[in-house]
């Protein structure tokens, strides 16, 4: 979230997710693109300028409150050869690619302080950057609707079983991830208590593993 005090890392934050939010959907529109559908390469979002991507509402909530969202990217089933696998694999992609990226950079990170390299700006809009592709890549990986770990779930299971999964997730995705932010468990929200571990391990790693 923004912090107004402090304008660099303000900006750092805004560079960072501007720039993460665009690897994911490009990620998405890059993977349906050559499964077959060029639905969301003809619609301009084959590219890592973020100005394709946003969401107004979604990137004033990711802004201020943490939590928001990217502009969909637009696929058309009909286009794939394996609509479920397929679909899968397109939702896979984004969190994915915040994933290697998160882990490219670590390598970039741990390169510079190799090479005795001092550059804040540049240290600091690194480690953002990995940071915010962690949070972004694991946090899609839940499988709730609407997240991208939903589609990734069904498009693996049997037909009749995602089927039935889907239906639910429809229907309750959304309270379902409203719920897992309600501070229930002790003043703490499930993220809080099972995602952000995780993420904080596994940004950790990436930060200081040199």
């Amino acid at each position: 979230m923004l912090n107004f005090s402090d304008p660099f890392s303000s900006g750092v934050f805004i560079i960072s997710l501007l720039l993460a939010l665009s690897i994911h959907e490009a990620a998405h529109a890059w993977a349906a693109n050559r499964l077959g559908d060029p639905t969301a390469k003809f619609a301009g979002r084959l590219t890592l300028n973020p100005l394709a991507h946003l969401d107004p509402i979604g990137t004033i909530m990711l802004f201020f409150f943490g939590f928001g969202w990217g502009k969909p990217v637009p696929v058309d089933e009909f286009n794939l050869n394996n609509p479920r696998r397929d679909s899968a694999l397109i939702s896979l992609a984004g969190p994915g690619a915040n994933l290697v990226t998160s882990i490219f950079l670590s390598f970039i990170l741990w390169l510079t302080y190799q090479l005795d390299i001092n550059g804040l700006v540049v240290a600091s809009l690194i480690s953002g950057l990995i940071q915010l592709n962690v949070v972004l890549g694991i946090f899609n990986l839940l499988p709730l609707y609407p997240l991208d770990g939903n589609k990734i779930l069904t498009g693996f299971l049997p037909n009749r079983t995602a089927s039935k999964i889907e239906n639910i997730t429809k229907q309750y995705g959304i309270l379902l991830l409203i719920f897992a932010f309600l501070p229930i468990f002790s003043g703490q929200s499930l993220i809080n208590v099972i995602l952000v571990p995780i993420i904080r391990l596994i940004i950790n790693g990436l930060l200081f593993w040199g």
